[in-house]
């Protein structure tokens, strides 16, 4: 991922600084010149900053870089982790995990609880309020140095009120003010967005730029983009809903009243009716209870991986289905790669992925250009509420050029 340049025009203090913390960031360790060197900004400029940094707890000194000759070791700067810290959190209509990052973006502390069966608003915000507290206490975090808060939570939203609005799988979940609802319970800025971008966020943000599409298996299915670097969100920030694209005419039916959406004929739920039916699994599973239903997948999975058979099957026919989409996907938009996650990916990933990769190995349009990767993430099952804790640890390291606009009142660098 390439550096942003700063500019040594007036009136882009901020700017700048967010042009310096993500190059070392980026980097890990830098010093004063070379600090100048990636980000085009003059000696004097990064002078100022860094001394303003320092002082505000957000850097500091990481030790000396030898020089070739007879010059000056240089003084390495690097991210206080100390300095800021976030919370994410991922609501997911099984389980609502909250973790709290430094500002190197380091998981310190982290709780999961279950969601609440009868799914009532108002209960699962007082319980999520909760949580929040006792994973600050965890961290040992200092509250003034805690940033805000961030929500991954299942579309589709609406981003500019704060509003989860019909979120499939949590039916009692209509326009609720998620957003202002905990921020009145914490105390905390708080910002939401949808649980796959957020999940594409903390890969970019865990180094993983380019072009990809993070494929989420949850409760439901989505997917994240991530173009050129950017996250991509859509007019409204409802980016990937992929849920209703058919891949089987004669699959089960969708609450949309279509059949063979992926998102139904991927749901653990459907799966394991699948496994109860062709004797796999034992009858008398209640679907209607998420912990039975659950357990139930886990031995599905577990019996796939022993071998060949149906359980295997069941899988497979999952895989080509989940491939499809992605093909289509990776097609349309000439990606580099696509990342699974969600809290159902460790469970498939043993078959899953092998079996998609097959699958797109001779359907990637541009393969003999470049190839088409499949991987799994590398944050594991926390990636959706470390997602969210990016999106604000990224309000500090990503530049806005908006603050270069001329009616801002802004300090420039000298």
């Amino acid at each position: 991922m390439s550096v942003r340049r700063g500019t040594n025009l007036d009136r882009v203090g901020g700017f700048n600084d967010a042009v310096v913390l993500d190059a070392i960031r980026r980097s890990t360790r830098l010093s004063r010149v070379e600090l100048a060197e990636v980000t085009g900004l003059s000696g004097q400029a990064i002078s100022n900053i860094t001394r303003r940094l320092l002082e505000a707890g957000l850097l500091r000194d990481a030790g000396r870089q030898r020089t070739s000759g007879l010059g000056k070791p240089r003084t390495l700067l690097e991210l206080e982790p100390a300095g800021q810290y976030a919370v994410g959190v991922h609501l997911d209509p099984a389980v609502v995990t909250v973790v709290v990052l430094d500002l190197t973006g380091e998981v310190i502390a982290r709780r999961s609880v279950g969601t609440p069966h009868a799914d009532d608003p108002d209960v699962l915000i007082d319980r999520i309020a909760a949580t929040i507290e006792d994973v600050i206490t965890e961290a040992a975090a200092p509250r003034d140095r805690v940033t805000g808060v961030g929500i991954a939570a299942p579309g589709p939203i609406d981003v500019e009120r704060g509003v989860v609005v019909d979120p499939p799988n949590l039916s009692a979940w209509h326009l609720v003010p998620l957003r202002d609802e905990l921020r009145e319970r914490i105390g905390l800025p708080v910002l939401l967005d949808k649980d796959v971008t957020a999940a594409a966020s903390a890969e970019k943000w865990a180094g993983g730029g380019g072009s990809f599409v993070f494929f989420y298996l949850g409760t439901g299915v989505g997917a994240g983009l991530v173009i050129g670097d950017e996250v991509v969100r859509g007019s409204s920030s409802n980016v990937g809903e992929i849920g209703h694209v058919i891949v089987d005419p004669d699959g089960p039916v969708c609450y949309c009243g279509r059949r063979g959406c992926v998102g139904e004929a991927s749901q653990p739920r459907y799966l394991v009716q699948q496994a109860m039916q062709t004797g796999v699994l034992a009858q008398g599973i209640d679907l209607d209870d998420r912990g039975a239903v659950d357990a139930a997948f886990a031995r599905l999975c577990s019996e796939a991986e022993d071998g060949p058979g149906l359980a295997r099957e069941i899988v497979a026919v999952l895989a080509e289905r989940i491939a499809k989409v992605v093909e289509d996907i990776a097609n349309l938009l000439d990606l580099e790669r696509v990342v699974f996650g969600g809290p159902h990916w460790e469970q498939l990933a043993p078959l899953l992925g092998d079996a998609v990769r097959a699958a797109l190995e001779e359907r990637f349009l541009v393969r003999s250009v470049h190839p088409f990767e499949v991987a799994g993430t590398a944050l594991g099952v926390d990636v959706g509420a470390i997602g969210a804790a990016s999106l604000v640890l990224d309000q500090t390291f990503s530049p806005n050029p908006s603050v270069l606009l001329p009616d801002r009142e802004l300090v420039g660098e000298r």
